[in-house]
This record gives C-alpha cells, structure tokens and sequence, in this order.
C-alpha cells in the first residue's frame, strides 16, 4: 500500500508509506494529488525537476509538497509519477526530485488543496517502514 485516506472532520488526512524515505515521499505527494483527483489518469507529457533544501525531514516534505501546490498555481501541472527522488544528507538535507504529470485543463479535477499543514504530520520508521502522516487544508 503506497498510501491511504484517514477520517478528518474538516480537511484531509492520510498517511504514506516506503520502505525508504524517499519511498514514502514520493507516496505522500501521490497521495496529496489524489486527494484532488485520480492520479492514474493524468497523462505523462510534461516533466519538472526541482531542488529543496531544508533544515529537517519534516521541514523539507512540507516544502516539498508546497513546491508541488505551487506548480498547479504557477503552471496548472498535475502529478502523474515521481520519477526520480533523492534526498542528500549534508550540513542541510536537500531534495533531487523529477516528476511527471499533465496540465489541469486536461483533467477532471473534483477538489483542490489549499495548502499541506504541519498539523497531525509525523515521519517515522516502524517496522522497518516509514510512515509519514499528513493533513491538508481543502
């Protein structure tokens, strides 16, 4: 299971999951699009590779996430697939990533997200799993 939905009373909330961190976010920022529509009929036409740095895990997923929110303000892109993650641990984490997706006009998108929160977000390891905790604001 790459993600699933959880019960929220005004917002939505999931968690994701990898056998390693950059399994788990690029499942959560799947998941963060399938809140607004589903992910596997977006076409693959149109690739963004992007650069994050950040102080901490949590810190560099929200602004990961937001980057992506951006894109669909700034561009209309919709994510289809992370196609490529890396996350670099030196003095500051810093965040590789590539993505696939297609523009919004194309699409029949049932809700959008406003914005990722810190509320409720978590990112453990249990079981040999990570596990990461989201609630985003629709």
């Amino acid at each position: 299971m790459k993600f699933k939905f959880l019960e929220h009373t005004a917002d939505a909330k999931m968690q994701a999951f990898g056998a390693t961190l950059e399994e788990a976010f690029s499942n959560a920022a799947l998941g963060m699009f399938n809140v607004m529509l589903d992910t596997s009929k977006i076409k693959q036409v149109k690739k963004h590779l992007f650069t994050i740095k950040s102080e901490n895990e949590e810190s560099l997923l929200y602004d990961f996430l937001e980057h992506l929110l951006f894109l669909i303000d700034s561009e209309g892109f919709l994510l289809s697939e992370v196609l490529e993650l890396t996350i670099i641990r030196k003095k500051a984490l810093t965040l590789v990533v590539r993505v696939i997706g297609d523009n919004h006009t194309n699409q029949d998108v049932h809700s959008y997200i406003k914005a990722v929160t810190y509320s409720e977000m978590f990112i453990r390891k249990e079981k040999g799993k990570y596990v990461i905790q989201l609630v985003f604001d629709i």
